[in-house]
C-alpha cells in the first residue's frame, strides 16, 4: 500500500482539525505506518471460500410472543410519590 509520510500526517491533521507537536506528529505517524501495516497483513490472507458475514452469531429468529409478566402495581408505584392525584403522580408547574 504505501508509506506514511510527513505531508500525509499534515493532511490528516488539517481534516481532522488537529494540532499536533512535532513529537505528536511522528508519534501518529508511526502508528498510522503499524495500523497500514497490519492491513496489508489481513490481505496476504487467503479468504477463498469463506463466506462474509456480518457477525459471528447465528441469524435465528429472536422475536417472542407478547406477554404480560407483571400484574397492575400502580397503587405500589404511587406509595412513593411525595403527591398524588386521580391515581397519577403531582408535580409542580413548569410551565408559566
Amino acid at each position: 500500500m504505501g508509506k506514511i509520510d510527513d505531508a500525509t500526517i499534515e493532511n490528516v491533521s488539517i481534516l481532522a482539525k488537529l494540532f499536533l507537536t512535532e513529537e505528536e506528529k511522528e508519534k501518529a505517524r508511526e502508528e498510522m505506518q503499524k495500523m497500514l501495516d497490519y492491513v496489508e497483513t489481513l490481505m496476504e490472507l487467503d479468504t477463498d471460500g469463506v463466506n462474509p458475514e456480518t457477525h459471528i452469531f447465528g441469524s435465528e429468529n429472536v422475536f417472542r410472543e407478547d406477554e404480560v409478566t407483571n400484574t397492575d402495581q400502580r397503587e405500589a408505584m404511587l406509595s412513593n410519590a411525595p403527591k398524588q392525584k386521580e391515581g397519577q403522580y403531582q408535580v409542580p408547574k413548569t410551565i408559566g
